[in-house]
């Protein structure tokens, strides 16, 4: 039995991971395509080819670490995993379906928690002695954190490259502008790819520890990663156009020019959290870099009503994936 729940676990994992890659597209592509830099196949690909490629950089796996001890180990059983993956694939897909772009990152943590303290409940203990406050705490704070220094990089980029392009003849900046737009979109999926990969991997390693496979968390098989990479680029080449559109042109009208700093404002947020090890949201920290392209030009360039509509799904993605799991782990509990 454990065997059989093992292989689901893992099955619905990679197909989180995929689901994870068309939801997230419109991170990376979503200023490239609505600037014509790239047609939407060109881009998803170009995005895909480097979602992948991070496989070859990111191999300290210290975000995977993070998510693996966000529950305590006592609480990690193969249903709460399961669970908790159920109900993000499920608010994932809602959220796709209805064009919001709702955070991947924080709904699978929100379901791993939420499983992991209905399982607490269950036996009778503490449901936040299921959490470990560390790490949960340091997650949540990004929520905030992560679109707030994302906005701050990319005004400070947006202003600089102003200033550099001041006396260039329009033509010719956006010329280059568009050519320059290939590398900070290119460097965007580097990092989404390297952020957003090892949360699936390292949901996969507890399961494998719970289930007896592995001794501990710092045994990862190379299967995982590679695994893990290949999902989610085939997942970004699957597009996710509804997000794109709201990613795109609704925040914000950007430019190619403004599509340079809010993708490498985007990647430079990104790769300082992965550095630390901590799990942010790709969709937050793009959302927060097009705003602050938008303020460099004017206050009233953002779509106010749009990013406060963003904000409550980013508020709402972890207690109801928590709830929904914490629910689907209750009907588990006595089915199986």
């Amino acid at each position: 039995m454990l065997t059989t729940i093992l292989v689901v676990v893992i099955v619905l994992a990679i197909a989180f991971d995929y689901i994870n890659g068309f939801h997230d597209a419109a991170n990376s592509i979503a200023t490239i395509v609505s600037t014509k830099v790239l047609t939407p196949f060109q881009a998803v690909l170009w995005a895909a080819a480097f979602n992948f490629a991070a496989y070859f950089y990111f191999t300290d796996h210290k975000v995977a670490n993070t998510i693996a001890k966000t529950v305590v180990e006592n609480y990690i059983t193969l249903e709460v995993i399961l669970a908790g993956l159920i109900a993000a694939i499920g608010w994932n897909l809602f959220t796709w379906y209805y064009g919001v772009p709702s955070s991947s990152s924080h709904t699978l943590i929100g379901g791993f928690a939420g499983a992991g303290m209905s399982h607490a409940l269950f036996l009778g203990d503490s449901v936040l002695g299921a959490i470990n406050l560390g790490p949960t705490l340091k997650i949540i704070s990004f929520i905030v954190l992560a679109p707030v220094i994302g906005m701050l990089i990319s005004i400070i980029i947006t202003l600089i490259i102003l200033h550099l392009a001041k006396r260039s003849r329009p033509a010719v900046a956006e010329k280059w502008f568009k050519r320059l737009q290939l590398i900070s979109s290119a460097a965007l999926s580097f990092a989404h790819g390297g952020n957003d990969a090892q949360k699936v991997m390292g949901i996969i390693v507890v399961a494998m520890v719970a289930g007896g496979y592995l001794p501990n968390a710092d045994h990862m098989p190379e299967w995982i990663p590679l695994t893990c990479y290949s999902a989610i680029a085939l997942g970004t080449m699957s597009g996710g156009w509804k997000i794109v559109k709201t990613m795109g042109t609704k925040i914000t009208k950007v430019t190619a020019l403004e599509g340079v700093g809010a993708e490498t404002a985007g990647a430079l947020t990104l790769g300082i959290t992965e550095h630390f090890g901590i799990p942010v949201s790709t969709t937050h920290t793009i959302t927060g870099s097009i705003i602050g392209v938008g303020l460099v030009k004017r206050v009233s360039a953002v779509r106010w009503g749009v990013t406060i509509s963003l904000l409550w799904a980013w508020v709402l993605t972890i207690p109801v994936s928590a709830v929904l799991a914490g629910i689907t782990y209750g009907i588990m509990h006595y089915v199986l």
